[in-house]
């Protein structure tokens, strides 16, 4: 059907499809209110527009989805962008209750932030699962991950299908693990120095730095007390000499024996790791000893009072003997309970519930120490510091069950609270953590350092490599990766060349964060890694691998080789951190539909 006017031979159906298709390009479509109900006649058939969604729903789709995901995504990255390295700021968060958080930890500051964006949510989730996985790298796995979304912008735009950018991607990870694995040193973890040097690239850039050597060596200290062996055939790299501690599998619970007790008073100087326990309690009875040398120590979770009935009971007493007999009986049942113990000759008796008057005075004569009401958690604690086994019944404890591996108990007063000490335990598994510092803000900055410094050196337990840090890695993937997609074909090769684009994100961040010229010194990097590339394939032959270790001095902006600089991390954050940023950038660019929609009443 054709019309005259302005554009001969063109049908009133096109030049309204002309006009829907610049407005959509807008993204104004769903705005008009032209009754999109129903449908367009064309010469071709019927096109259904569709809208048969809620008035309140609200959906994007398509191109303008994935670009509102990847604007969310680079949203996110902005906002800790600043929080990465040693030059790193720190953000202030006031919470809803008005409570503040002062604070560079990239987990930390997101789970503070109020987003309603659902990418931004899925973001956000990302650093509390990298958290959660190895304690570490949870700033830069958003930076990471929103670099890489940022590079797939140009491909979206160009109408590459999302899939093809996907596979590139993918085939990229592959290549980028296998760099990684190429990179890796071996190390021993009672290797100190080495390990210093590990835990210093973690707290460096931490609040805490100014007082980095006792942080490391608290941090050191309390993994390799909690670390034991379980008879388990090990997960350790074949090849390289990693001695006999890899035999076997570790098992490192830093949450459930590594207890940080923080203490507002005193300075940070004061900060230590207990070999042993403590708990901020004090003895029932003030006739009992305060201080023990190689103490007996019991351990219960039973209460050493009367048992009252499950259920509500009434007695009827009919003459006043009856009386005196039940109130005997009582009496019986208790002594009974602490002759049992006594007969074991405990010096300390710890238990999880009451402890009545009568047992009190008990052990009083007995000369026995007595806790009451102690946290499971922390009862678990002493048991595995001083090898005591924690007993449910009086009339079935054992010698066997005695702890004798504490060779020190002791009450102090610290503040206004009294504390119980038991210290120079033979082999404890548990330890205790005492944090002491001006405030509360910064005890609580302190204790989540400390933690991501634990969970590395836990990390490098586990599995003991560790690739270069200040960006050297990412660095070293980026020209790696380069120089591979040279060789790949097809519409993949662009994705593939843009994950090593986006590799170089790590580095230009820390430079910016140092005030250098961003531009200037990363251009040099780029240049190291390539002339060590050139350099290897002129030696060894085509395929060869350099190992090149040069990265950015976070303080300076300076390249340094990070050999010589000392600043390694653990691999298993840094395969993490790669992994998971581009297996999020992945999902989200497959998203090409968001819909916004309110619940019905009722429902």
């Amino acid at each position: 059907m054709a019309s005259a006017g302005p554009h001969p031979g063109m049908g009133p159906v096109m030049v309204l499809s002309k006009l829907f298709d610049s407005i959509d390009a807008l993204g104004f479509r769903t705005v008009i209110g032209l009754g999109w109900l129903g449908c367009v006649t064309s010469t071709s058939g019927f096109e259904f527009v569709d809208d048969v969604g809620d008035s309140k729903t609200q959906r994007t789709h398509g191109r303008q989805a994935q670009i509102g995901n990847i604007a969310a995504a680079r949203a996110v990255a902005d906002i800790i962008r600043s929080t990465l390295g040693p030059r790193s700021m720190l953000k202030m968060l006031l919470d809803p209750m008005g409570g503040i958080v002062i604070t560079n930890d990239g987990n930390c500051i997101l789970r503070e932030v109020d987003v309603s964006h659902p990418t931004a949510k899925s973001m956000i989730e990302l650093s509390r699962a990298q958290d959660e996985e190895v304690g570490d790298g949870t700033t830069s796995v958003i930076i990471l991950a929103g670099e890489m979304l940022i590079n797939a912008e140009p491909f979206v735009r160009m109408n590459v299908h999302p899939t093809v950018i996907v596979r590139g991607y993918n085939y990229a990870l592959q290549e980028a693990l296998s760099i990684c694995e190429k990179l890796a040193l071996t190390v021993d973890v009672h290797d100190t120095d080495r390990m210093k040097a590990l835990v210093q690239s973690c707290i460096g850039t931490k609040f805490s730095s100014r007082w980095n050597d006792i942080m490391i060596d608290m941090a050191l200290k309390a993994v390799l007390t909690v670390a034991r062996e379980l008879p388990t055939p090990s997960s350790a790299p074949s090849g390289g000499d990693v001695g006999d501690l890899y035999s076997q599998k570790m098992e490192v619970d830093i949450k459930r024996y590594a207890k940080v007790e923080k203490i507002p008073g005193g300075e940070i100087a004061d900060c230590a790791v207990l070999s042993g326990v403590m708990f901020n309690k004090d003895v029932t009875h003030s006739k009992m000893r305060r201080r023990i040398e190689n103490p007996r120590i019991l351990l219960l979770d039973t209460p050493l009072e009367y048992k009252k009935g499950e259920s509500q009971t009434n007695v009827e007493i009919t003459d006043d003997e009856d009386w005196n007999t039940l109130l005997k009986m009582e009496e019986e049942y208790v002594e009974n309970m602490c002759m049992e113990i006594i007969a074991f000759k405990p010096d300390i008796v710890i238990t999880e519930k009451g402890v009545s008057d009568l047992a009190q005075h008990y052990f009083a004569k007995a000369n026995i120490t007595a806790f009451r009401r102690l946290r499971k958690t922390d009862n678990n604690r002493v048991a595995r510091a001083t090898g005591a086994t924690i007993v449910s019944r009086t009339d079935e404890i054992r010698e066997s069950d005695i702890g004798t591996g504490c060779g020190l108990f002791e009450m102090r007063k610290i503040g206004e609270e009294y504390f119980a000490f038991f210290e120079e335990c033979k082999d404890p598994k548990a330890c205790t953590i005492i944090l002491r510092g001006g405030s509360k803000d910064v005890l609580n900055e302190i204790e989540r350092n400390l933690t991501d410094a634990m969970q590395v050196v836990r990390n490098v337990v586990f599995d003991p490599r560790l690739l270069p840090g200040g960006g050297a890695t990412e660095m070293a993937v980026s020209v790696g990766l380069r120089k591979a997609g040279l060789k790949s074909e097809g519409v993949q090769q662009g994705p593939f060349l843009a994950v090593g684009e986006a590799m170089e994100v790590i580095p230009r961040t820390l430079a910016q964060n140092c005030g250098v010229s961003v531009i200037r010194t990363v251009t040099q990097l780029r240049a190291k890694h390539a002339a060590a590339y050139e350099e290897a394939e002129k030696e060894h032959g085509e395929g060869a691998f350099p190992k090149c270790n040069w990265g950015i001095d976070g303080i300076t902006g300076q390249l340094v080789d990070m050999e010589e600089f000392g600043i390694w991390e653990p691999f298993s954050v840094k395969i993490q951190t790669i992994k998971t940023a581009v297996e999020s950038a992945c999902m989200i660019l497959r998203i090409d539909d968001i819909v916004f929609g309110s619940k019905k009443k009722g429902y």
